[in-house]
């Protein structure tokens, strides 16, 4: 959200489509990303080993699989996609217009100079260098800290996404010193201190906010209203006695409505997966089919919880397009894209629980009790 969402505006601008356009999309496609990729992240590891906090109340011996939910993953995000575009060129391009903001804003780069070709090649090859460090770390015989070659087959893997963060910021940092570098623009690592807290700068506001949202947080969780509300919902769901294809949805919808009182998806799963997940599991649900269904509610209001701190985020690089911009005019724009998110969310998994099928490799929709 910090680098690619602010980068989309400069796109849209530079192409003449309206900036808070390019933002609303970006946003929207990281914000329901969580639920649903092409392929499997750090996030997927987080959940599920939170999912396996609560599946292991039943069985002990169940292990958490890190592609456990990419089949369904797939579905979500082409579903996504597909809903995303149609809503907001049809709805939500409509209402911004066109845009005829200041030429200046458009970030016209205009052609690359050769100092800034050079900087790029240079940048290129540097970030091959660190993919190839990173597959040796992961391939290299008897050293392989990025691969537990020890593990079951379905987790070697989590090591790498693990370090994943870390190795994002090394990625970044490399390329970027590397680019510096080559055009003259860095001289030494002074250079790349007073870039990085320049950086910073935009952020100050959104430091702030999360400032007092933490204390928001850590004051909510003393009080135990979350844990309370998700165990009443959750015993309701259970007392309907309704099938899976029913009950997955219903699961969904509470998350949906919770995030208003949690913004952290993780945080929330920490307090929902002991019960849901054991509860399911009783019900016939496999914890990995129990965790996609929760992903599709808490992702699609994302879009539109205040709590949620990247709305603010969105809402700062909004006003440097358009100042007037409040949170209200932010969230009546990504309103009906969360809404047709949540519809599109809960139709795959109706129609994923209904013709039973694997969330993942290995991962099945259904458990059978040992």
């Amino acid at each position: 959200a910090v680098v690619y969402v602010p980068l989309a505006a400069m796109v849209y601008a530079s192409l003449g489509r309206h900036p808070v356009l390019g933002l609303v999309t970006a946003y929207a496609g990281v914000a329901t990303g969580l639920s649903g990729n092409l392929l499997p992240g750090q996030y997927d590891v987080m959940v599920l080993s939170i999912t396996q906090v609560g599946a292991q109340l039943i069985d002990p011996s169940w292990q958490m699989n890190p592609m456990g939910n990419w089949y369904f993953g797939i579905g979500i995000a082409i579903a996504f996609t597909a809903t995303a575009w149609f809503v907001i060129e049809r709805v939500v391009s409509p209402r911004l217009g066109s845009w005829r903001g200041d030429a200046s804003k458009k970030s016209d780069v205009g052609e690359l100079s050769p100092s800034d070709r050079r900087g790029l090649r240079t940048a290129g090859w540097a970030m091959f260098a660190v993919i190839v460090a990173i597959g040796a770390l992961m391939l290299w015989s008897g050293y392989s800290p990025l691969y537990d070659v020890s593990a079951a087959p379905s987790e070697r893997i989590k090591p790498f996404f693990g370090a994943l963060v870390t190795l994002i910021f090394l990625l970044f940092i490399v390329c970027g010193w590397a680019y510096g570098a080559a055009t003259g623009s860095i001289t030494g690592h002074r250079d790349v201190i007073a870039m990085m807290s320049k950086g910073l700068e935009p952020m100050l506001p959104y430091l702030v906010l999360v400032l007092f949202a933490a204390q928001f947080v850590a004051m909510f969780g003393w009080s135990n209203l979350g844990p309370i509300t998700a165990i009443a919902g959750a015993e309701q769901l259970r007392a309907t006695g309704a099938p899976p294809a029913l009950l997955l949805p219903l699961l969904a919808t509470l998350t949906a409505w919770l995030d208003f009182l949690i913004a952290s998806g993780s945080a929330k799963w920490t307090v929902m997966a002991p019960v849901a997940t054991p509860m399911f599991m009783l019900l016939g649900i496999s914890p990995e089919m129990t965790t996609a269904a929760y992903r599709v509610g808490d992702t699609v209001t994302n879009l539109i919880s205040p709590l949620n701190p990247y709305v603010v985020l969105t809402l700062i690089y909004c006003q440097r397009w358009v100042p007037s911009m409040r949170l209200g005019s932010l969230l009546a724009l990504m309103l009906p894209i969360a809404i047709a998110l949540y519809f599109a969310g809960v139709a795959v998994t109706i129609l994923w629980a209904s013709l039973g099928l694997p969330v993942g490799p290995g991962a099945s929709d259904v458990y059978h009790l040992p």
